[in-house]
């Protein structure tokens, strides 16, 4: 548990919400999701456009996640060869050639890869904003400051398809890739004109971390990988789900789409302002205290959907998903944080963020595979089954792998039950 005699010790790297932190890591994550956000809804609408049959369509609109599957390991390696703030440079750099060509894209081909390649940089960007702000923030900050990044995602991703609308109702679909390209070249001019956080480490120095491959950090620490990946991917998919499941219980009721869309913006809403309050409670009682709680709820939430018979009681059940989501902000990325070994921190991340955009790529298809079957319900509940499962697995393991898990287990490390060391 190197993690765990890493935690004992405060790290007095700079705080997470200084000016360097907000400048250097929450803005360019804002302006980064906010663009993220206002291309996702947009992808099948100019798919379409592109001569894409429904189908095409629909596929190519997956693609964003797809490509952050398949980027996640290589941005692990980028980061722990080139640093986390270079990695953010190169990902600046590489979406917004990306998005260049989503929007010259001639052909449904070249379209196609334009956005599978958007999603890996997008990893890249993920990635390597959670590992620096790991490295450069106290361990009694970290869920905290974790939260803050998650929920600074939310805000972005809840903001862009609303500023992606105005613009391609302005300007076609075309402008809102362009839109996209403004916000992340403003992204990657704040990265480079603002400076470390005073004690940050330089992790591009790190030469012998960087030539451990991921595939043997895998290997290395495949026990924690097996049991925690395990509750990782499930919370992934059950978050996704509830990305699926609402807009398509309002059109199985039969709502307009503006309903179905204030809805779901209404769930949105409630989510993104609950993430700060949840990182504190982690920081003071530790991580189950949230962990647990959240996907309980949000398990229970998706279980209980099928029983909306109207507008109303789905926009109560969908902001209680909002909620129980909200709460569990930043959660996977705080433990990945306690439990990654710093020397090879980055590359574990990578192999994290895997198990988690896997989960969320999947929850969707369960959704689907029982509308297919023709039980919309039937999806919501098995999705609503995985989440409760997700927290009793991380009730079950968290403790053995995170000095943080509660109270319990920092008293047994020899800290204070919130965490500060005893002398």
């Amino acid at each position: 548990m190197s993690s765990a005699r890493a935690a004992v010790a405060p790290d007095a790297a700079g705080g997470f919400l200084s000016r360097q932190a907000v400048l250097g890591v929450y803005l360019p994550a804002l302006c980064f999701e906010t663009g993220i956000g206002a291309i996702t809804p947009m992808v099948a609408v100019r798919a379409g456009r592109l001569g894409a049959t429904l189908g095409t369509a629909g596929l190519l609109a997956a693609l964003l996640a797809v490509g952050q599957i398949l980027g996640d390991a290589p941005a692990g390696a980028l980061a722990a060869r080139v640093g986390d703030r270079r990695a953010l440079l190169v990902a600046a750099v590489a979406t917004s050639v990306t998005l260049v060509a989503c929007a010259l894209a001639g052909g449904v081909l070249l379209f196609g890869i334009a956005v599978l390649l958007t999603g890996a940089t997008n990893s890249v960007y993920l990635l390597a904003r959670q590992t620096y702000l790991t490295e450069i923030t106290p361990p009694l900050l970290r869920a905290r400051a974790l939260s803050t990044l998650g929920g600074v995602g939310r805000i972005g991703t809840f903001v862009g398809p609303f500023l992606g609308a105005a613009v391609a109702h302005a300007f076609g679909t075309v402008g809102v890739f362009w839109l996209a390209l403004a916000v992340t070249m403003v992204a990657g001019v704040v990265v480079a004109v603002v400076p470390d956080v005073e004690g940050a480490r330089a992790t591009e120095g790190r030469s012998d971390a960087a030539r451990v491959s991921t595939w043997r950090v895998l290997v290395e620490h495949r026990a924690v990988f097996v049991q925690l990946g395990i509750a990782v991917l499930l919370v992934g998919a059950t978050r996704a789900a509830r990305q699926v499941v609402i807009p398509l219980w309002g059109v199985h009721l039969g709502l307009a789409p503006a309903t179905t869309s204030l809805v779901y913006g209404l769930s949105g809403l409630v989510d993104m302002c609950v993430f700060y309050p949840a990182g504190k409670v982690m920081d003071r009682r530790g991580r189950l205290s949230v962990a647990v709680p959240s996907m309980v709820a949000l398990g229970t939430t998706l279980m209980v959907l099928p029983l909306a018979s109207s507008a109303a009681w789905l926009a109560v059940v969908a902001m209680a998903m909002g909620l129980a989501n909200g709460i569990g902000a930043g959660m996977i990325m705080t433990l990945g944080a306690d439990v990654a070994p710093p020397p090879v921190r980055a590359q574990f991340l990578g192999v994290w963020r895997l198990f988690s955009d896997s989960g969320g790529a999947a929850g969707p298809l369960v959704v689907a595979a029982g509308a297919g079957l023709g039980s919309l319900a039937g999806g919501a509940v098995a999705m609503g089954a995985i989440g409760i499962g997700a927290a009793a697995v991380m009730r079950a393991t968290l403790p053995r792998w995170t000095v943080h898990a509660n109270r319990r287990t920092r008293l047994a490390a020899g800290l204070r039950p919130d965490g500060s060391p005893t002398r």
